[in-house]
């Protein structure tokens, strides 16, 4: 799930609103979360982050006196409302759970094709680490997990589910493309997300 970039008047009139701190704190927020996708959270240096952000490293440390965990944990909330407004975009107009799979993997296999296979889920990729990191960096991916489970069986219960289905068939489907899009990252292949449409949408009647 690649991270939109913004184009030159949304640059500008982002900049005319916000101050020069609440820029910079973008900025490493904005740069940690592509680096956790990428190379995931040991693997992500503060100098690199420093680096490659443009900011100095005493900036760092007053946005996030936490250091690098505060940063991640902000990084992490931050992808995760990216991967909300395509969950959103899946689940919009939808006229049966199928329709919701189907179109929401294909908006993911999108976004993973458009960053030619270079990032995948901002949340999974730093949750397989979590335990062994902060609470704080582990409370932010539960979170995540649990805001996109709230939205797809919310829409499920509106699609005419059931009560005890609703929340069950949310699990698995956020389940299955959570590991369609690590298998399709792994492999460079869409075919993991397209089978799970295809295959995950009979169990999704109502």
């Amino acid at each position: 799930m690649a991270n939109r970039k913004l184009d030159a008047a949304e640059i500008e009139i982002l900049d005319g609103r916000l101050s020069k701190g609440d820029r910079t704190r973008q900025a490493l927020v904005e740069t940690t979360a592509r680096l956790l996708q990428e190379h995931g959270f040991a693997a992500t240096g503060l100098n690199q982050i420093v680096r490659e952000s443009g900011q100095p490293r005493g900036s760092l440390y007053f946005h996030f006196p936490g250091g690098k965990e505060e940063l991640a944990a902000a990084a992490v909330k931050a992808g995760a409302a990216q991967v909300e407004v395509i969950l959103q975009e899946g689940l919009a107009g939808a006229e049966n759970p199928e329709a919701v799979l189907v179109k929401t993997s294909a908006l993911f296999a999108d976004e993973l094709q458009a960053s030619q296979f270079s990032k995948g889920c901002p949340v999974s990729t730093v949750a397989l680490e979590a335990t062994n990191a902060t609470p704080l960096l582990q409370k932010a991916c539960a979170e995540a997990y649990e805001a996109w489970l709230a939205l797809i069986t919310e829409t499920f219960a509106h699609l005419g589910l059931s009560p005890d289905r609703a929340p069950r068939l949310a699990r698995l489907t956020l389940s299955s493309i959570e590991g369609a899009l690590l298998l399709a990252k792994a492999t460079q292949d869409i075919t993991p997300l397209t089978d799970v449409a295809a295959d995950l949408s009979p169990l999704l009647n109502v």
